[in-house]
């Protein structure tokens, strides 16, 4: 029987939750783009496109603001309700950080001291990493610099990462204040081995993007320097792996550091190869079913919720109460690095003023912050 008589609405409905006031191209920002499916052969596909998050901070190092966290939780819902969309790039503007985490001299100046309102950013972030994990299609994380910090945690909540052989990758929470609880102590284990989890998350050491790939933390790892036309492999790196006091090592230094920057210098940045990975990433993307492509992310997604989910809002209320705490001292001492000279504080001291019960008060954080320059 013909259902000729049921009434049929045909008219696409909007689902993109907020308006576009969130994206524009004035530094601090996001922007959001869309840039058309490019096939295995180079040739545009019509009617299709890929969303490009960009993290719009290069002079901070993509650190987000409060506003730039609003525009990333704007993006992804934008993305995730388009129905042209094959895929999200999340990436950002420049060629040295993708991003360092979240805007330090806005913590110092404005979240230290005040709780509640750290707390109430907190949301903001937690909404803008579930934003990631609960993307509706796959999320692409192009590394186009360091990968430190909070800006490591939002790059963990994406699906896969191409980087940019320059970039490094690391936590700094313990060293300036905080906890990696922004989804590092839930995501590095499903990454790396727990021991490496554990050190990464502790160590505060920066690893190169080929010691990341070797220990399996990143898809793929791209040069991005060329010199005379030719492509030349980050050279402080080096990208075998051998035996260190009976220790295999990956990705490590090199010896001559100043040879290898003399190099540098003699090169440019050419994100080309980057980029070509990228594409060659979605155009794979678009040649699946895309329900069933998005069921089996969820499926691999739902590991790294299932901590995520469990910790983020006992973690939110812990990293709102350390705003009167170390996080006080340690934003605040990172912040007024130019002036001192030092980003940290006095740990020594620190540990001797609490070994003595000393009241942590103006007077203690007098004792452990550096004093400005003469």
């Amino acid at each position: 029987m013909a259902l000729e008589w049921l009434r049929r609405d045909n008219e696409l409905k909007d689902h993109q939750l907020f308006d576009n006031s969130h994206f524009g191209q004035d530094a601090p920002t996001v922007i959001y783009e869309e840039r058309p499916v490019v096939d295995d052969k180079g040739a545009t596909v019509d009617g299709l496109c890929s969303a490009w998050i960009w993290l719009n901070n290069p002079s901070q190092y993509n650190s987000y603001t409060t506003e730039m966290v609003k525009g990333v939780i704007a993006g992804f819902q934008k993305a995730s309700s388009d129905r042209r969309v094959v895929a999200v790039v999340f990436t950002a503007v420049g060629d040295k950080a993708f991003c360092t985490g979240g805007n330090t001299a806005e913590y110092s100046a404005y979240y230290s001291k005040r709780p509640n309102e750290y707390g109430e950013y907190m949301d903001l972030f937690n909404a803008m990493v579930d934003g990631i994990l609960n993307c509706k299609k796959p999320v692409i994380c192009r590394v186009n610099g360091m990968r430190v910090a909070g800006g490591q945690e939002i790059g963990m909540a994406t699906d896969l990462t191409i980087s940019s052989d320059l970039a490094i990758y690391g936590q700094a929470g313990p060293k300036h204040g905080s906890a990696p609880d922004g989804g590092s102590t839930d995501f590095l284990p499903w990454f790396l081995s727990m021991e490496d989890a554990m050190y990464n998350c502790v160590s505060c050491e920066t690893w190169s993007a080929y010691k990341m790939k070797a220990k399996g933390l990143v898809t793929k790892v791209v040069p991005v320097l060329k010199k005379d036309g030719k492509w030349v492999r980050n050279p402080l790196v080096r990208t075998d792996a051998y035996i260190d006091d009976g220790e295999i090592v990956y990705g490590e230094a090199v010896a001559d550091v100043a040879a290898a920057k003399a190099l540098m210098a003699q090169c440019t940045v050419d994100f080309e190869l980057l980029d070509a990975e990228v594409n060659k990433l979605i155009w794979k993307f678009a040649n699946l079913f895309p329900h069933c492509l998005v069921k089996s992310i969820e499926g691999i997604r739902g590991k790294k919720k299932f901590f995520w989910d469990a910790l983020k809002t006992a973690n939110r209320h812990w990293l709102a109460a350390n705003m009167n705490h170390e996080a006080w001292l340690g934003f605040n001492a990172f912040d007024a690095k130019k002036t001192t000279g030092k980003d940290v504080i006095d740990f020594i001291k620190y540990r001797q003023l609490v070994a003595e019960g000393a009241v942590f008060d103006e007077k203690f954080a007098e004792q452990v912050l550096a004093k400005p320059k003469s």
